[in-house]
């Protein structure tokens, strides 16, 4: 897939501004925002861009006495891990409880504590004595466990009581969470990616492992191809694909089984949680790592939905 880089400029700059450039162009299909001392630099799907219609809502900026003006270029098609892949990278540890650690390097120092084959972690049952050990090998795709949303939906799994559970990883990447899931029991996993190498990627990590999942190629569309609901359904996607691909989830979504969704900032979260109130969705909580944001949403049993209606739903934020 081949992707356009947007560098935007504010003048004056600041960070309200830089704040509703971020919603307004995420809007617009751009995501990944990075930020310098003095612009912005966003990418998007060089097939999605839509370059009248950016310079259309910055002429409306909100903020009448702020310019905001951008550039771009189209990137060439290339291997976006290429320093993972020739430096790799070093174990993160998530909450003390589980390590994920570049699969080509090894532990480097971290103790696999009983396991004699570090690729292959304790079970679920054995969690409270030693961590989670996950390889991964991140071969043009995301996922390598250091991105703060990856991590806040791994430590959302940690607690999560997955023995038996059938998972869905919407943009699996790597397959790092569908990894973890199936580590700590889910019966099985199924994902799905639109780039080619993430499904490859997925599929040979699930092997480094020692998991099964099942992988396609392609975005919400191979849902249809799939039989029967999930009790837990992930997706560390951008704001735009989480909006639009919601309704999607909540059909294999079984009665009192959980959606995951992380990728997006404070700022996307009324939205977020307006789309899935409309879907029946129950927000419980909201978890928040660096920037990024994480949402645990509930679809509440069959008959549990007529004793929920007319109580307040219970959210916890950390």
């Amino acid at each position: 897939m081949k992707y356009t880089e947007i560098t935007f400029t504010i003048t004056p700059d600041s960070e309200t501004a830089r704040d509703l450039v971020s919603a307004l162009s995420g809007d617009c299909g751009v995501d990944s925002l990075e930020e310098r001392d003095d612009h912005l630099i966003g990418y998007v799907a060089t097939d999605c861009f839509d370059p009248v219609g950016l310079q259309s809502v910055l002429d409306d900026f909100p903020m009448p006495d702020v310019k905001v003006t951008f550039s771009a270029q189209q990137l060439e098609d290339h291997n976006w891990n290429e320093v993972w892949e020739a430096h790799g990278f070093d174990p993160i540890d998530v909450d003390g409880r589980c390590i994920i650690y570049d699969a080509k390097r090894g532990l480097e120092g971290h103790d696999p504590s009983a396991s004699s084959n570090p690729s292959v972690s304790p079970d679920a049952a054995s969690r409270d004595e030693a961590p989670l050990y996950v390889g991964i090998e991140a071969v043009q795709a995301f996922g390598s466990g250091t991105h703060e949303t990856t991590q806040m939906i791994v430590s959302s799994l940690l607690d999560m009581p997955l023995k038996g559970k059938r998972v869905l990883d919407c943009g699996c990447g790597t397959g790092i969470l569908g990894i973890v899931a199936a580590k700590l029991g889910a019966r099985e996993v199924v994902g799905y990616d639109i780039d080619d190498w993430s499904v490859r990627n997925a599929q040979h990590n699930g092997e480094i492992n020692g998991v099964e999942m099942e992988i396609f190629e392609g975005d919400k569309q191979v849902l249809s191809h799939v039989s029967g609901l999930f009790d837990l359904i992930l997706a560390n996607i951008n704001r735009n694909v989480l909006l639009a691909d919601m309704d999607s989830f909540v059909e294999v979504l079984a009665h009192d089984g959980s959606l995951i969704l992380s990728g997006f900032y404070e700022m996307d979260i009324p939205l977020l949680e307006e789309a899935a109130t409309r879907q029946g969705l129950v927000v419980s909580r909201v978890s928040a790592r660096g920037d990024w944001r994480c949402l645990l949403l509930q679809r509440p049993s069959a008959q549990g939905l007529s004793a929920a209606s007319g109580h307040s739903s219970f959210r916890c934020r950390y």
